[in-house]
């Protein structure tokens, strides 16, 4: 078990009643964090505030089972100033959206606000339940798009869970909306704290490599040749030069295990550049009825 005594505020992308806030609680109460709540408006501003602050943590969605990588979370993370914040731990949450409104008339929404992931989510019900021409309107996140709608007239909704109905005191007019209903969001855990091995550990790693045909493959065989399973790969643009890219890589194992330190090693001498994002235990995605 991680030993956080020592923190004194967890960051995390609010403001109140936020998925992410909701996550925030799940590893407050995992890992017996008695911290001060740090709502941020952005999610560079999350990392900036655990790469500034000692004693800190951090909380970020990085990956959506429907839209895929969560770019900004990962692209903050790696050029975080501190080599030292990575990933501690990860949570699966199922995400179920439903349309929440301050009237009680479904018939009268013109106007729909969320985050742009969760409007991506559920783009079934709203072309197929709301108004052709319906208004939407991207906020920065579905807790901010609840709490914005005072500003505006009651013909609009958001997206959001039920616990931001009960915060910002909404009606729900449909729940579970979300087109998949195996819908849910992988969140982690970040700060400049130490892992211990538990045998069922994750790794994950960022790197670049020159832009020659075979230099991804010849790392790629070196996860083959020592046998560790490569469970997830991205790329990511390395925002340097046009062309040039940032792979993202989970495999397991655990980075003071010998077997990794030594694959490590040997894939630092055919890259250009690295980053170690972190080693935590493996959590397992949550499987939903359809």
């Amino acid at each position: 078990m991680l030993n956080f005594e020592t923190v004194k505020s967890v960051a995390y992308l609010g403001p109140q009643a936020s998925f992410t806030e909701m996550a925030k609680d799940y590893f407050c109460e995992k890992f017996n964090i008695n911290a001060y709540p740090e709502p941020m408006t952005t999610i560079k501003q999350v990392v900036e505030f655990v790469d500034n602050t000692p004693d800190t943590l951090g909380v970020l969605a990085v990956e959506n089972s429907i839209e895929g990588t969560v770019r900004e979370s990962l692209d903050n993370l790696m050029y975080s100033s501190n080599p030292n914040i990575k990933i501690l731990s990860e949570y699966y949450m199922p995400i179920h959206h439903c349309l929440l409104a301050r009237t009680t008339e479904f018939s009268s929404i013109t106007g729909i606000i969320s985050h742009p992931q969760a409007l991506a989510q559920c783009q079934n019900f709203i072309h197929n339940e709301l108004p052709f021409n319906v208004n939407i309107i991207e906020a920065p996140s579905t807790a901010e798009a609840a709490r914005s709608l005072q500003n505006y007239n009651l013909t609009y909704a958001s997206i959001g869970s039920k616990k931001t109905a009960e915060t910002y005191n909404l009606n729900v007019l449909k729940e579970n909306i979300n087109d998949d209903k195996t819908n849910q969001t992988r969140f982690i855990l970040i700060g400049d704290f130490e892992t211990e091995a538990t045998g069922n550990d994750k790794t994950s790693l960022a790197f670049s490599t020159e832009n020659k045909p075979g230099a991804l493959l010849n790392i790629l065989e070196i996860f083959m040749k020592n046998n560790i399973n490569l469970s997830y790969i991205a790329s990511r643009p390395s925002k340097q030069q046009f062309g040039d890219y940032i792979f993202i890589v989970n495999f397991d194992g655990h980075i003071h295990e010998p077997k990794i330190m030594s694959t490590i090693q040997e894939i630092k001498e055919k890259i250009t550049f690295m980053r170690f994002l972190g080693s935590y235990k493996k959590s397992k995605a949550i499987v939903l009825p359809r």
